[in-house]
Formats: structure tokens, C-alpha cells, sequence
């Protein structure tokens, strides 16, 4: 009993920590759940909360109710606002929702810093519950035990409205069927409003009465998000009860894991998460209408695949008829299309090569940051665009790459084709080992597993100090040398040469893979994938193949990072990272290579160039940019080209106008329908 006796505090504190969980969460699982937004803003609601609760605190029960009405309110209006913002993207999918909502999110954190300030503001109770209990032979905070109380009596309250009320009526039918629900007078979209309201005051009010247990802090944002994110996944969506006993398991972890298993208690949370997402797998899919088997596959699917292939054998010959039909000049089309695809890259790399000449060091040193993220963004552009795995976990293969490098030339290896090739190699192995969990999921269900892969990623990379260097990342080792037999790179010029060079081939590499039969193959497999499998295709196989060449590329993009910088951290290889990743395939088109490249660049000189004349504000700046972007670009940058007229000889588009549709830069199960003709041109010429 002494070891019971000893956890039991910290086993109250996991209670206590879990439903305070539950009260946010319960709140991202009715705006995802029925609402259908995944509001990655919904950590900055808690935040709204949780500054104005702490400064309209000063220890008195008038000034804690005014701070919970104050900040409910407030949160609950900028859920009502979230639900205006959001209303033109219904039809673009989660992936443009959670852009926007990041990005608002970056947006109201920076200014709460503004107004507050950067450190975490104190919290004045009531004197009544600013003292401690006895409580099974311990002494315990009695405010905790006091929102313990106060946690399940809105849990019961939240279930009895949702269960037993016309209000919680309409809120599920709007979500299992909103045509029905219109038909009975009820304005759909105004049950949606009330949903994200209601969402944002549970939030608002959780920031207000938790506050004393997760303080107003610059981070508070954040480590709210990713808790509430991982309590939705492990309890499902619309199960409130299900969400209950996720946050108290997590609240456990967090407190009493910690207690127990300190080693353990890290790598938990997101291990969970992705086992959870990988079991269910099946269900998600078929949720988002992206399941691998076709429907036939239960009756006669034999019938079914021998309709399908005489129906691809009919569009085939039609296919050959029209190209027999074409006029002679068609011949050339093919041959200037050539020429208009490369004409970006030429122009880019002729302004790239002119950056040395052209800026100081510390400009240059940027570029080839940006250079290293770009790697990065095109292999969330094979990924997404191509394959169809809309992903945030692309910066674990990056982290691999440059650690790896790092750790090669802490030993010595300090030339920068080993080092690339190594780095590559590892990144690799990395995606081959964590691929199987991805490609078998679909929508949604990728970004939350690719979620739990970085960040599982990145905790490791924190907590393996003795070979990581953790927190403060690693440092002092030598300069790459850019071939054998040569001097190491004494300055930043000669260091972005050959981080030019090496990114240049990267991207030819990709590029000419996009082009080939493989890509066209690969791009079939996102626009059909049911009619490629019931033709015979390997479709795992490709995805497979795609997941592990993109690691592969964002592995020598981390390798290229730690060359420019000689330094690599765990910040490198954070969320924000990844999101940026994403946000610069959005803003150049989910297909367009040189689109991403040109979104990195936006990004950089966004983040680190307009933040240096404005210092301290590089947050506001890239929540902006990220707002701009969802509404400004909905076909990316290769969307605003203007149209042409088509050719029918045409076997596919890589930065043709329309690959930047918004249903390819950031619709989920949309998607599939986009690219039906060029799919069923990619079949007919496959065998």
C-alpha cells in the first residue's frame, strides 16, 4: 500500500488535469465531429480564456464569476467569428480549414503576447479555495477538488443538452443529415454557427477555470491544442463519453505517468495516437469515402473487373481513334508544353544563381534556408499532389536527414556527397519503417497519423540527449567539404553554391520521376484509386514507393540545413515546420514543384525578413500570410496562369493550369474526382 499511498496526489492531479482536458476537448470534438471544421485555432480559444480569467482575477468570487463570464464570452464570439471565417471553404475540405484556423491561431497568440506580455501571468483565487484539504492523509489544493466538481457538472450538463434536448437534436441531425434538418425549418448553417459558439465558450470557460492548473502562458496554446487533439482521436468523434475517458487517461499520463515511468510517459500520448488511428483505420476511411476495396468487392467481383477492363478497352480505342484524328501541328504540342514546364525552373535557377552577387551573407545564408525547407515542400507536394496523403509529418524524415548529418560530421564524415547520400539513405529507412501506418489511411486520417509521427519524432529527438544534444540541439562540428579532397566551406557564399547544387539536382530528380510513367501511374492513383486497383495496379506499392522517395527528399533537405546553419535543434523539426511545409504547397498548387519552391520563399521572407523590421511579431506575419493564402490562393500560384486551350493529346498536367485546383491543394476525399480524364488516360496507356 506505501507505493499507492505515495501516487495517489499525483493519481487526484491526473483527474483533476484529465477533465479539465475533457472540457476543451469536448469542445474540438463538437466543432469536428458535427460541425465538420477541424479548428486548429481551438487551443488560442482556451488561451482567450485563460488571460482574461488571470487578469480580472484579484481573489475575490465577484472577480473569479466576472473573468468566467468575461472570458466565456469572449470565446464564445470568436467562435461565432470562426464559424463566419470558415463558412467559404465548406466545399475545399479539412485541409484548408486547418490552414485558416492555424493561422488565425498564430494570430490571436501574438496578439494576446502583445497585449500581455511573454511570461505567464499569475492567478488570484478566492481565499476559500487558495488553501489545501485533507484528503485520504494528504493535504491537497481544494481549488482542484473544487473544479473537479465543477468539470462534471458541465460534463453533465453538456451531455444532458446534446441527449435530451431539441437544441442537442438539431445539432446531431445537422451533422448526420442536414438536407433532412432544412426540411423542418431549421437553417442548417445556423445550427453550425451555434455549434462553433458553444464550442468556443467550453473552451473559454475551461481557460478561465483552469487557468490556476494550466497557466496564461506563451505556450498555453499550443500544449492545449496537442493534448485535446490527441484526447479526440483516442476518444472518437460525437462520444462524449468516449472523450471523457480518453482525457482522463491522458490526464493520468501526464501526472501520474510522469511519477511512475518518467522515461515512458513522453512517448506515450502520440504512440497511443497513432496506434489508435492505424486500428481504426478502416472506419476512417470509409468515413471520407477513400476505402482501398471497391464496392463490388463483396458480390461479384469478378463481373465487376471484367465490366471495368472492357469499359478501360473501350476508352482505349476511342482514345487512339481521336489521336489518329488530331491535325498534324498537334505533334508539336507536346514539345512547347516541354518547354513551358521548364521555362519556371530556368528562370528560378537563374535568379537562385544570382544570389551570391547579388545579397549580403546573411540574405544569402537565408536563401539556402529556404533552399533546405524547399526540399521539404516538395516532398509534401509528391505526397499531397501526387499521392494524394495530405501530410504534416514530412519535418521527421527532414530532422532524420539533418541529425544524421550532424552526427557524420561530429565523427568525421565531413564530405557533402556522403553526407547527402547517408542522410538520404536514413531518411528513407525512417519513412519504410513508418510508411505501412500511413498508406493504408486516407484524408483526414493522414494528417493526424503524420501528426503523431513528427511528433513522437520530435520527442525523441528532445529526450535522447547523450546523442541528440536534446533541447539545445547539436553544434561545434565541422564544415561539410563539398567533394573529396577539398577544403571544408569556409563562408556562407561558398556554402549556398553548393547547397544550390545539390537542391537543383533534387529537384531535377523529382521532377523527371513526376514526369514519367511512374508519376503518371502515381497520379492515377490518387484520381481513381479503386479503378487502378480493379486494373491490376500495385496501388500500396506506389504509395509506398512515393512515401519513401519523399522521405528520402526531405532527408537531404535536412542534410542541406545543417550545411547552411551548422546547427540543428528540435525546433527544426517542430509542428510549425510542418504546417509551413503545407502552407507552401497551398500557395503554389498541390502539383506545381516550382510552385512549392516559390511558397517556401514567400514563407521566408515572411518569417524572417518583414520579421526583422518588425521584430517580435514573425507570428502575426505568418498567421496573416497563412489567412491570405487559404482565401487570396485557392488554386495556388500555378492557378493564376491564365487558361489555354486544351489538347486532346494531353497525357497528364505536372504545373499545368489546373493543378493547382483547390480541390487538389486542400479538399481530403474531394480530391479523387479532379483528375478523372487524366486517370483514365494513365490506364489506358498502362498495361
Amino acid at each position: 500500500m506505501p507505493v499507492l499511498d505515495a501516487h495517489l496526489v499525483p493519481a487526484i492531479d491526473g483527474v483533476a488535469y484529465g477533465l479539465l482536458l475533457f472540457v476543451v476537448a469536448a469542445g474540438l470534438s463538437l466543432a469536428f465531429g458535427t460541425a465538420g471544421v477541424l479548428n486548429l485555432s481551438h487551443g488560442a480559444l482556451y488561451a482567450i480564456g485563460a488571460y482574461l480569467g488571470a487578469e480580472l482575477s484579484d481573489g475575490t468570487w465577484a472577480g473569479m464569476l466576472l473573468g468566467l463570464a468575461a472570458g466565456t464570452a469572449a470565446a464564445c464570439a470568436a467562435g461565432a467569428l470562426l464559424s463566419v471565417a470558415t463558412a467559404p471553404l465548406a466545399g475545399r475540405g479539412h485541409l484548408a480549414q486547418a490552414l485558416l484556423t492555424f493561422g488565425l491561431a498564430l494570430v490571436v497568440g501574438d496578439l494576446l503576447v502583445a497585449i500581455y506580455g511573454a511570461d505567464e501571468l499569475p492567478v488570484r483565487v478566492p481565499g476559500a479555495l487558495d488553501a489545501s484539504v485533507s484528503l485520504f492523509g494528504h493535504r491537497y489544493p481544494a481549488y482542484r477538488l473544487t473544479f473537479i466538481g465543477m468539470a462534471v457538472l458541465l460534463a453533465a450538463a453538456g451531455t444532458w443538452v446534446l441527449t435530451r434536448t431539441r437544441a442537442g437534436a438539431a445539432v446531431r441531425a445537422s451533422a448526420d443529415d442536414p438536407q433532412m434538418l432544412a426540411a423542418t425549418g431549421i437553417n442548417p448553417k445556423a445550427v453550425h454557427a451555434g455549434v462553433l459558439a458553444a464550442a468556443g465558450a467550453l473552451a473559454g470557460a475551461a481557460g478561465v477555470l483552469g487557468a490556476p492548473i494550466i497557466g496564461p502562458g506563451p505556450d498555453t496554446a499550443d500544449t492545449v491544442l496537442m493534448l485535446s487533439l490527441v484526447i479526440v482521436v483516442l476518444g472518437g468523434l460525437r462520444s462524449l463519453w468516449g472523450v471523457l475517458f480518453a482525457a482522463i487517461g491522458v490526464g493520468q499520463v501526464q501526472t501520474l505517468g510522469v511519477s511512475v515511468a518518467p522515461d515512458w510517459a513522453p512517448y506515450l500520448l502520440f504512440a497511443s495516437m497513432a496506434a489508435v488511428l492505424v486500428l481504426r483505420r478502416g472506419g476512417a476511411m470509409a468515413a471520407e469515402g477513400g476505402g482501398p476495396e471497391l464496392a463490388a468487392a463483396s458480390g461479384g467481383r469478378k463481373e465487376a473487373l471484367s465490366r471495368l477492363r472492357a469499359r478501360i478497352a473501350a476508352a482505349t480505342a476511342r482514345a487512339v481513334r481521336a489521336r489518329g484524328a488530331l491535325p498534324r501541328f498537334a505533334s508539336r504540342g507536346p514539345r512547347a508544353r516541354t518547354m513551358r514546364r521548364i521555362l519556371p525552373y530556368a528562370v528560378l535557377l537563374g535568379l537562385l544563381a544570382a544570389v551570391p552577387s547579388l545579397l549580403d551573407a546573411y540574405s544569402v545564408s537565408l536563401v539556402g534556408y529556404g533552399l533546405a525547407l524547399g526540399l521539404v515542400a516538395v516532398s509534401v507536394t509528391v505526397l499531397t499532389g501526387y499521392a494524394g496523403l495530405p501530410t504534416l509529418g514530412q519535418t521527421a524524415p527532414f530532422a532524420v536527414g539533418a541529425y544524421a548529418t550532424a552526427l557524420l560530421a561530429d565523427g568525421g564524415i565531413t564530405v557533402g556527397p556522403v553526407q547527402v547520400t547517408l542522410a538520404a539513405l536514413a531518411a528513407a529507412v525512417f519513412a519504410l519503417v513508418t510508411g505501412p501506418a500511413v498508406i493504408r489511411a486516407r484524408g483526414t486520417t493522414v494528417l493526424m497519423i503524420t501528426l503523431a509521427v513528427g511528433e513522437l519524432t520530435s520527442t525523441v529527438i528532445g529526450q535522447a540527449k547523450s546523442v541528440t544534444g536534446g533541447t539545445d540541439g547539436l553544434y561545434g562540428f565541422p564544415a561539410t567539404e563539398p567533394f573529396w579532397g577539398s577544403g571544408p566551406l569556409a563562408d556562407e557564399r561558398s556554402a549556398y553554391v553548393y547547397v544550390l547544387t545539390v537542391a537543383a539536382l533534387a529537384v531535377a530528380a523529382t521532377w523527371l520521376f513526376l514526369r514519367s510513367s511512374a508519376g503518371k501511374l502515381l497520379t492515377g492513383t490518387r484520381g481513381a484509386e479503386e479503378r487502378m486497383r480493379a486494373s491490376g495496379h500495385p496501388v500500396a506499392r506506389y504509395l509506398m514507393l512515393a512515401y519513401v522517395g519523399a522521405g528520402a527528399l526531405a532527408g537531404i533537405g535536412g542534410s542541406l540545413l545543417v550545411t547552411i546553419q551548422e546547427y540543428v535543434s528540435p525546433a527544426d523539426a517542430g509542428f510549425e515546420i510542418a504546417a509551413l511545409a503545407l502552407l507552401a504547397v497551398v500557395i503554389g498548387g498541390a502539383t506545381s514543384v516550382v510552385g512549392a519552391l516559390f511558397g517556401v520563399g514567400l514563407i521566408v521572407v515572411t518569417r524572417d525578413w518583414l520579421a526583422g523590421i518588425w521584430p517580435g511579431h514573425g507570428s502575426l506575419l505568418l498567421g496573416i500570410l497563412f489567412v491570405l493564402a487559404v482565401y487570396l490562393l485557392p488554386r495556388g500560384l500555378a492557378g493564376l496562369r491564365l487558361p489555354r486551350t486544351q489538347d486532346p493529346s494531353a497525357s497528364g498536367s505536372t504545373d499545368g493550369p489546373g493543378s493547382g485546383s483547390p480541390q487538389a491543394a486542400s479538399s481530403l476525399p474531394a480530391h479523387r474526382t479532379e483528375t478523372k480524364d487524366a486517370t483514365d488516360r494513365t490506364i489506358e496507356a498502362t498495361p
